[in-house]
């Protein structure tokens, strides 16, 4: 919260000067392209965009046992609030801590709130993980991919990380020994950097807070069908997600440059090159992946209308309701 101001100060800078670059010499072709937009396929654009939300807080209220402390539209709210955290934050790292600070608002203990953040984030890595090998798999069929070494080796390294990611968590969450081994490295080269003053104790509590994270992770990994469910609706949630660049082509009716195979692909390629950027949203890396990977299929002058009306959808439109509904939700919390 405290880099806040900064990190707008920052967003709104990046922003404006890639807008600059890509209109620069486009300006006038790009807004005749805006004008020619069917405002029916935006609305739709819109839809699926409140469809990637809905479907991703409904695999958090999947996840937790007490639904009386925890209701449907409560994991609504928490997952466009999280949307501002994301937004805000360089690598998307404030969305899971304040999904952690929400659940201890509803009554859940901190190790409980870190496990169904965790499980959570796993399920979600794991759809990233097989979107991605579908991805591979039909560029090495089609060729889709744009003919650019960095962005074909930034797209590889992507892949391989989110599964190192995937596979690391579930370690953590599955194996008692690694997370308790993991978490003595850790102290113990914090000690040494006298970050951490009290070895023996620090030792103990993460071990009894551990033991806790292990024993709620027993009792959800004995529900197998949900955590089979959390994948398939992060599937269906992405794949919304990844759809709405063909909807916004839809809008011109343009309606065979771009098909929904192309667009799921492009789009997830474009989420990976921009996980690289350390801005808050990933601005500039972001813009630059989506003209690169749509120019296989789009000209230039649609394609620059397409990209803006498609990150505000994405990106500032979910991070402008999230800050407005975590400003009504964090006057909730004090009263």
């Amino acid at each position: 919260m405290k880099h806040l101001k900064r990190n707008s100060f920052l967003l709104l800078a990046i922003t404006i000067l890639v807008l600059i670059l890509v209109l620069k010499d486009n300006f006038t072709s790009t807004l005749s392209v805006f004008s020619r937009m069917d405002f029916r396929f935006i609305l739709l654009a819109f839809g699926l965009y409140f469809l990637y939300i809905f479907l991703q807080a409904l695999v958090n209220y999947l996840r937790v046992h007490n639904k009386e402390k925890f209701k449907l539209h409560d994991a609504v709210q928490h997952a466009v609030i999280t949307q501002f955290f994301n937004g805000i934050t360089p690598f998307s790292s404030g969305g899971q801590p304040m999904e952690i600070y929400m659940l201890r608002q509803h009554g859940f203990r901190t190790t409980k709130a870190t496990n169904i953040i965790m499980q959570n984030f796993i399920v979600y890595q794991l759809a990233l993980v097989v979107f991605g090998i579908f991805a591979v798999c039909y560029n090495a069929a089609t060729g889709i991919l744009h003919n650019n070494a960095l962005l074909k080796n930034l797209i590889v390294l992507g892949f391989a990380i989110n599964t190192l990611v995937a596979v690391f968590l579930l370690f953590v969450a599955t194996s008692k020994k690694f997370t308790h081994l993991v978490m003595k490295i850790l102290i113990h080269i914090s000690s040494k950097l006298k970050f951490v003053k009290n070895k023996e104790e620090t030792v103990a509590k993460w071990e009894e807070r551990l033991n806790d994270f292990h024993q709620y992770t027993k009792e959800i990994t004995k529900r197998k069908k949900f955590f089979v469910a959390g994948i398939f609706l992060n599937l269906l949630a992405l794949a919304c997600y990844y759809a709405i660049p063909l909807v916004v082509t839809y809008s011109l009716h343009d309606f065979s440059s771009l098909t929904l195979i192309d667009s799921l692909v492009a789009s997830a390629y474009v989420l990976i090159i921009g996980a690289f950027v350390p801005i808050p949203g990933a601005t500039g890396g972001i813009e630059y992946g989506f003209l690169q990977m749509f120019s296989n299929f789009l000209p230039t002058s649609e394609l620059n209308a397409i990209m803006i009306v498609w990150r505000f959808i994405t990106y500032y439109f979910g991070m402008i309701l999230g800050g407005i509904m975590f400003n009504f939700h964090h006057k909730g919390g004090k009263e």
